[in-house]
């Protein structure tokens, strides 16, 4: 009795999988449309899109991205919009058709609701330009079950970058993908064996030239917040167009710290040019500086460019300084030429040369002392003991006869101030500019402006 049963369920499943196999024949057979195929595939009788393709072991899905399009940065928020295709490829048996018909592959966008798709997800990304909607993405079935998923995607991506050295920084804006139910042992994705995974298109070099690299890597696990899901990384680094801030920021500086230090070379009498020079090149200098500033993006750090804006400060600043210095010290009135003026005190300013005509008589030789005379014409007597500032008195022996010496010290004149004047001009057209060219070496050097 158990064999006979089991003769007559084995002989039932026969008899359907002929009548299914005859019926595929001939739903598949040529001159049916894609739809037709579509629809008797995916029937809910022999298709369940809740579960995960039948394969051994786990499904692989393979990842390419092309590049399209690269939006201008945003300097202040350090954000680059791109856009990409996403390509996702699968293998599902439950979706092979057969080889009588003449479609290569079919197309199923609009049985997309109805077929299964891996849940993959977007992190370390910012946000997303807009929604994805039926025209922006495609799904082609091929013969062998092999699906193809193609979905265009805008991002606006957060990238990080080294704002200590900005404008010089390259930052790096990555994304990254993965399943959001799906772990590693179900689902893993794997780069598309291509040369070139990310790929670029042909006209992506005359939207936007700041991509200079690109890389397709596996998360690190540091880089995974859930080290159990498969996980795909997408490394952009871009660079900023450095001859835009040397031709907007650099040179405009180093032109108007240089023609502050034309100053050095006019009189140092001509008020009106010289105090024209330094106002206008510092007024000119804050112009610039704070109508490029509100495009940098607000950190607490410094950066290059503030660096860069408080030593050119510095400079135009110390070159006004030293114009007023050098006008102060020339009007100054030589102490040497005594000139009254009304007002003054009369005896304040004949005092020096007062105790200067006392100074010369005290050196003189004393009246009738004729022998003193004659014999300090012929004979030079040296002092070597001095007991104060105006004379210098010791004994000396002139023919056994003991005498006291005196001789009259004279002060050094000091310098006219129109010459110091002069030489603080000359000490500092040296001075200004060599240091100005050391800061730019360093600065260009220490920063990598070149690299």
């Amino acid at each position: 009795m158990g064999w006979s049963c089991v003769v007559a369920r084995a002989v039932a499943i026969f008899l359907m999988l002929s009548r299914a196999s005859a019926l595929t024949s001939d739903i598949f057979a040529a001159g049916k449309s894609d739809k037709e195929i579509l629809d008797n595939l995916l029937k809910n009788s022999r298709y369940d899109k809740r579960l995960l393709p039948p394969v051994d072991g786990v499904l692989t899905v393979n990842v390419s991205v092309l590049l399209l399009s690269l939006a201008s940065p945003d300097e202040s928020s350090l954000k680059y919009e791109v856009e990409f295709l996403l390509q996702q490829q699968w293998y599902d048996p439950r979706l092979r058709y057969s080889n009588q018909s003449h479609y290569d592959f079919l197309n199923a966008i609009h049985h997309h609701e109805d077929i299964w798709l891996p849940d993959t997800y977007f992190i370390m990304h910012g946000d997303f330009k807009d929604p994805i909607i039926p025209m922006h993405f495609a799904l082609r079935i091929y013969r062998n079950g092999t699906i193809n998923y193609l979905m265009r995607r805008h991002l606006i991506l957060s990238c990080q970058g080294r704002l200590n050295i900005f404008p010089f920084d390259d930052p790096l804006c990555s994304f990254a993908l993965e399943s959001i139910s799906y772990e590693q042992s179900a689902i893993t994705y794997v780069w598309k064996n291509d040369e070139d995974t990310l790929r670029k298109s042909p006209s992506l070099t005359t939207l936007n030239a700041y991509l200079i690299q690109n890389q397709t890597i596996p998360c690190p696990i540091k880089a995974s917040w859930r080290g159990n899901y498969s996980c795909l990384k997408v490394d952009l680094i871009f660079t900023r167009d450095r001859a835009f801030y040397f031709t907007t920021v650099f040179i405009p500086g180093i032109i108007l710290v240089t023609s502050s230090f034309i100053t050095f070379w006019l009189e140092w009498n001509a008020v009106p040019a010289r105090s024209m020079i330094g106002v206008t090149t510092m007024l000119n200098f804050f112009t610039t500086s704070n109508g490029f500033r509100s495009t940098l993006p607000v950190v607490s750090n410094l950066t290059a460019m503030n660096v860069w804006d408080g030593v050119c400060m510095c400079f135009i600043y110390a070159s006004l300084l030293e114009f007023v210095c050098v006008n102060y010290v020339g009007r100054k009135r030589p102490l040497h030429n005594v000139v009254y003026r009304p007002g003054e005190n009369p005896v304040t300013q004949r005092l020096p040369a007062v105790l200067s005509r006392i100074g010369i008589i005290l050196a003189s030789p004393l009246p009738g002392d004729k022998k003193r005379e004659s014999t300090g014409a012929a004979e030079l007597v040296s002092c070597t003991a001095c007991t104060g500032p105006g004379a210098c008195t010791h004994t000396a022996n002139n023919g056994g006869v003991a005498e006291p010496c005196f001789v009259q010290v004279r002060k050094k004149e000091p310098p006219h101030p129109i010459r110091v004047a002069k030489t603080i001009d000359v000490i500092a057209r040296i001075t200004f500019p060599t240091a100005y060219a050391v800061f730019l070496i360093f600065f260009f050097i220490h920063y990598k402006a070149f690299s």
